[in-house]
């Protein structure tokens, strides 16, 4: 039995239950626990940030974020299920996400010059990294196929309504936090730009992350 619906089980009735999801506080903190936990996708949306600015930010966040919600709906339509009876093509996939992430890590340690200044990049370019990086890692469409189940409630499941209220939750509350992460970046880059050593390490440090991210991918 799911912690979800121990929980649920033990404080009785149906009273956390809304539009169908079991657990709604429960939800909602877990969300926020996977997205404080650092990934590809936060430093990539650092990187935007510290190189684009704020517009650059927000940029790499709605990529990463029509990411999120494609692999969320594949995973709702049992995509995952299709991947993961397919290894050869879960392999492909996981291999060509890998190698994108290690390429804008090498791409960032072979950056020259001192970094302080915003890159002449619109906001495209960081719209579509995000995008990739979170399409090329098959591994989310698995994970939310396990995650879901914790937290609907089968007498109460409304079929479309709860997957798409889930939906909004996961990205609402990934703006706010992204938000966070974007406006500190963009406050950090305004103090360090009178020091170029430490922007250089720091665009360093981030490209040395998102090569680790992804040969961590390709061999898990």
């Amino acid at each position: 039995m799911s912690p979800a619906y121990h929980s649920r089980s033990i404080r009785g009735g149906d009273d956390m239950g809304w539009m169908g999801i079991s657990d709604l506080p429960t939800f909602v903190v877990a969300v926020l626990v996977f997205l404080a936990i650092p990934g590809p996708g936060t430093f990539a949306l650092l990187t935007a940030t510290a190189r684009g600015g704020v517009r650059g930010g927000y940029a790499a966040f709605f990529g990463l974020a029509l990411g999120d919600q494609i692999l969320l709906w594949l995973a709702a339509g049992g995509v995952a299920a299709l991947l993961a009876a397919n290894p050869m093509l879960f392999r492909g996939v996981q291999w060509l996400g890998a190698a994108y992430l290690v390429w804008i890590g090498v791409q960032l340690l072979r950056s020259r010059g001192d970094g302080a200044g915003m890159v002449s990049m619109g906001s495209g370019h960081w719209f579509r990294q995000g995008l990739l990086i979170t399409l090329l890692n098959p591994k989310a469409v698995l994970f939310y196929m396990a995650f879901f189940p914790l937290f609907i409630d089968p007498a109460q499941h409304r079929g479309l309504a709860t997957f798409a209220t889930m939906s909004v939750l996961i990205c609402v509350l990934g703006l706010l936090y992204c938000s966070l992460l974007i406006l500190a970046g963009h406050a950090l880059r305004a103090r360090v730009a009178r020091d170029p050593r430490i922007t250089t390490w720091l665009r360093r440090i981030a490209g040395a992350c998102l090569v680790g991210f992804g040969v961590r991918l390709a061999f898990n």
